[in-house]
């Protein structure tokens, strides 16, 4: 199975391949757009690795891992709804990153590679997940899962408050989880790992127009699974 492929079902592609934009859409590039801080660190870590300097590379990915670390985790708990499962999946996606930074063209932004990787390698734990668990279901959120991924301090305010607070996420969380494919993974990657529509069209292989479409809908099913007007 790629590391790296699109989020529809019946489409696969390489690693080196989804580095790569199509021709058209090359064609119609007039000038290359600015290259951020992520991409210009992944390009030094390529080029370190192919010459061989693995410590330096390895140092410098440190850099890397430090700039997606905290949206990448809150992909996947979105995800996953586990933070040791989160953690795992964050953490086998950034050494698919580094096994295959060779691979990586700045032709796409890195926060776009990286996110489908994670992604899918995310999808894949469910699936996993799915077939070991068949028969139970759980939507708890423990409060040592919260204190994991929440980048909200203190922990000493009105009991009353956070238990609603915890109920209203908990709702939330089973709402999304009843959302089709699309519009979950759609929902997840604007609202949790805070993408545009660009880069969720990149993420996943639909048009950008089919992907807004998705978060009309999803943000429609989910006011009317929590009780407001569809």
């Amino acid at each position: 199975m790629s590391d790296v492929r699109t989020l529809r079902d019946a489409d696969t592609v390489d690693l080196e391949t989804a580095a790569a934009p199509s021709g058209g859409a090359r064609d119609r590039r007039s000038a290359p757009a600015p290259v951020s801080e992520d991409s210009r660190l992944a390009i030094e870590i390529r080029t370190l690795v192919e010459r061989g300097t693995m410590d330096e590379a390895r140092e410098r990915f440190g850099d890397l891992v430090a700039l997606h670390q905290r949206r990448a985790s809150r992909i996947a708990y979105q995800y996953l709804r586990d933070a040791a499962d989160a953690d795992e999946a964050v953490q086998d996606a950034f050494v698919k990153v580094f096994s295959h930074i060779t691979s990586y063209r700045e032709t796409w932004p890195f926060e776009v590679w990286f996110t489908r990787i994670l992604t899918n390698g995310c999808l894949d734990r469910r699936k996993a997940r799915a077939r070991r668990d068949r028969w139970f279901v759980s939507n708890e959120i423990s409060s040592a899962d919260e204190a994991r991924v929440s980048s909200a301090g203190g922990g000493h305010g009105d009991p009353e408050r956070t238990l609603l607070a915890r109920e209203r996420r908990a709702k939330l969380a089973a709402a999304i989880n009843r959302l089709d494919g699309r519009q979950r993974t759609v929902f997840t990657l604007c609202h949790y790992g805070d993408c545009t529509p660009r880069e969720i069209s990149a993420v996943t292989g639909l048009n950008e127009s089919t992907v807004r479409v998705h978060l009309f809908r999803a943000a429609r099913k989910l006011r009317g699974l929590l009780g407001g007007k569809p």
